[in-house]
């Protein structure tokens, strides 16, 4: 791992998103609710916060970090679903990791409960879409 153990404190946020392309029935099986293994949407956002939490775990060399929030959408889309999240954390390093892996999680869950009904899903477009970091006010003043 890099050791960041000189660089200051900052307020640390990334926003990720991707896409997974549906056939034409299985977003029309979302939209009523009706996959057998439930609401894809919220499972899958679901999903995608808790492998933020773990990136460490997945990702060699990643420090793990203490998230101070993740958000993750799923979004239903004419031929798919969108995926977003954003991931926020007070430290030394940068929280991009924490929100890829976020919207990883959640398109492969999207796909895992939609294989039984589409065996032509495509998982595209996944990207860091934003990286910033702020310094946090001097607390002494």
């Amino acid at each position: 791992m890099v050791d960041v153990g000189q660089k200051k404190i900052q307020k640390r946020t990334a926003r990720a998103e991707g896409f997974i392309q549906l056939n034409e029935t299985t977003v029309d099986l979302i939209r009523k609710d009706e996959m057998k293994k439930g609401d894809v949407l919220k499972v899958s956002e679901i999903a995608g916060i808790q492998a933020a939490k773990k990136t460490s775990d997945w990702i060699p060399l990643c420090h793990p970090l203490p998230v101070d929030q993740i958000h993750v959408t799923a979004e239903l889309c004419y031929n798919g679903v969108k995926v977003r999240s954003e991931a926020i954390y007070t430290g030394k390093t940068g929280v991009e990791m924490e929100a890829l892996t976020a919207v990883n999680a959640a398109l492969l869950t999207v796909y895992d409960m939609c294989k039984a009904v589409d065996k032509e899903m495509i998982i595209s477009d996944i990207r860091l879409v934003e990286k910033r970091k702020e310094d946090l006010e001097d607390e002494n003043k």
